[in-house]
């Protein structure tokens, strides 16, 4: 049964490591605009044109791929948009930038783009005049595009000390600074307590909406998988820790999925049903329908009887039971058993190394 959640829900590839496929995202978005999916944000960290290479053109190829696919999420109703890093642009927001940002702003406009999301996250931080600075490029920003959202993701864009350790300490007061700055239209993106969040509560959103002046654009780190700390495990349950009480303190719901494109539908599913049903939602329930929408009853039970292992275990402590699942899998035919396959054989494995280059 297909269930409406009363908040407005999408999807954001804001994951490092290896893309999907183009025709792995068109099947995403169409099925998951068959349950109550309306926006796609392309945005992996792994497009150098959109982050450390941004003042650069995409390819004649590759622009015609994203091209293509903003034509199809139109066919589909859902809104496409862009995730553009200018890396660290607010160090020196100078006129060779100024221009350089101005035609890639003229190419977005010419793709179609509905949703321009300027994304500062993962750059360093601690810099005087942070948020102010930041505030004015989006406000330059606003002028000259003609997307109908703009959102922005601060470099700040969590409570969690992990930022602070790895971009420099936030400047005081940054999220008042920023919020007092920047134009009331301009959506922010924020993830919650953590990076990650396990749970993200009203009290905690009501919060970050007073220091914001906005009601937070909800950027959600499950399922996605990425990391060398993360891609050695598959993320399969269903959403918990989100209650449907939130959806009046949140402007928007982004899932960031996992490096599985086919096995990221499972927990995008029940979040539909989580909101819609509220304190009736079962997790364990909403799995089981969930993965038998999109694997198949057979294969669901067969992922079922093994979520711990391919959830909670991980590659590296799975010895000789790595060979086993492997051989469940191996002879059946479906993408999302060959996903576990391919997982199981080390495809979506990530470094440091691959993170810092990014």
């Amino acid at each position: 049964m297909t269930v409406a959640a009363p908040v407005r829900l999408g999807l954001i590839e804001g994951y490092y490591g290896r893309p999907w496929s183009w025709a792995a995202r068109l099947e995403t978005a169409a099925f998951l605009a068959g349950h109550g999916y309306g926006f796609f944000l392309y945005a992996p960290k792994a497009d150098a044109y959109l982050r450390r290479r941004w003042r650069e053109p995409h390819p004649p190829a590759e622009a015609a791929q994203i091209r293509g696919f903003a034509a199809a999420c139109a066919g589909l109703g859902v809104e496409f948009g862009v995730g553009l890093s200018p890396f660290e642009i607010y160090r020196d927001f100078n006129a060779e930038a100024r221009a350089a940002l101005a035609d890639k702003l003229a190419w977005l406009d010419d793709l179609g783009v509905r949703h321009l999301a300027i994304l500062f996250d993962d750059m360093r931080g601690d810099l005087p005049g942070l948020a102010a600075t930041q505030a004015d490029i989006l406000h330059w920003i606003g002028s000259r595009t003609r997307a109908s959202r703009l959102i922005v993701c601060p470099t700040y864009y969590s409570d969690d000390p992990a930022l602070d350790l790895f971009f420099g300490n936030r400047p005081p007061l940054y999220l008042e600074d920023f919020g007092a700055a920047l134009d009331p239209s301009i959506d922010v993106f924020w993830t919650g307590p953590e990076v990650c969040s396990l749970e993200l509560k009203p009290g905690h959103l009501e919060r970050i909406a007073g220091q914001l002046r906005r009601t937070p654009l909800l950027w959600d780190n499950y399922p996605v998988n990425d990391g060398s700390r993360m891609s050695p495990f598959l993320h399969l349950r269903a959403f918990t820790g989100r209650s449907a009480a939130i959806a009046g303190h949140i402007a928007g719901h982004a899932v960031n999925p996992a490096l599985q494109p086919v096995l990221s539908r499972i927990p995008a599913l029940t979040l539909v049903e989580s909101y819609a049903r509220g304190e009736a939602y079962d997790y364990g329930e909403a799995f089981v329908r969930a993965a038998g929408a999109v694997l198949g009853e057979d294969l669901a039970e067969q992922v079922r009887r093994r979520l711990s292992a391919l959830q909670d275990v991980g590659l590296e402590r799975l010895g000789e039971g790595a060979a086993r699942l492997r051989m469940r899998f191996a002879d059946v035919d479906h993408p999302g058993a060959r996903e576990i396959v391919a997982w199981l054989d080390g495809a979506w494995a990530i470094t440091r190394e691959e993170l810092e280059a990014s």
